[in-house]
């Protein structure tokens, strides 16, 4: 890696705006997008937190790389898995997955105050809101109020008009064609 990691500046160089980034829609992508993102901020010497909201186990690919990264970018990342080991949807929701998603929320809400993190990604943020789980207007007015040079990222589907709103890139990643539609499960080392 031809950077050094040790940079102690949220935002090294002080020309750049950190910028709300929402990847939402019904297709394919949206944690992957953001996880690329984490991938090259990562590569340029940045401290990255990441939040998967509803997402807990170990059975994810994701997970598996992040833990075989360099000492160096292993350093700068922080991965907080704020859900049980279920897929959650409004009918199955209790209220252990409720506290699970709500320490996470807390612990994203002192990271943002406290400039811990050059970019956090709120990985399924959109569904919890969705769920009722998170306050919109909580998200909201903290997004609102993050330090200048911090870029946030917020994934899932039904992204909410308020969160919407007072984003600066918003990414509808729509289904077209999928092989799921044919009955096919999802696969390891693809989907998870």
């Amino acid at each position: 890696m031809t950077e050094i990691c040790n940079n102690n500046l949220i935002n090294p160089n002080w020309a750049q705006h950190g910028y709300i980034q929402v990847y939402t829609g019904d297709g394919k992508g949206k944690t992957t997008a953001s996880l690329g993102l984490a991938m090259r901020a990562l590569g340029r010497c940045w401290k990255v937190l990441i939040i998967m909201f509803t997402k807990g186990g170990n059975d994810y690919g994701e997970l598996n790389s992040f833990t075989e990264l360099s000492p160096t970018i292993s350093d700068n990342l922080k991965i907080v898995q704020a859900g049980l080991d279920r897929v959650i949807y409004k009918e199955n929701q209790n209220e252990q997955d409720e506290q699970e998603i709500k320490k996470g929320w807390d612990l994203a809400k002192k990271a943002i105050q406290n400039h811990e993190y050059q970019l956090i990604i709120l990985d399924e943020a959109n569904i919890a809101i969705d769920m009722g789980i998170l306050d919109v207007d909580d998200v909201v007015e903290t997004l609102k109020n993050k330090p200048e040079e911090m870029e946030i990222v917020l994934t899932g589907r039904n992204a909410h008009p308020k969160i919407v709103e007072i984003a600066h890139l918003v990414s509808e990643i729509k289904p077209v064609k999928h092989y799921w539609d044919t009955g096919i499960a999802a696969r390891k080392g693809i989907e998870y």
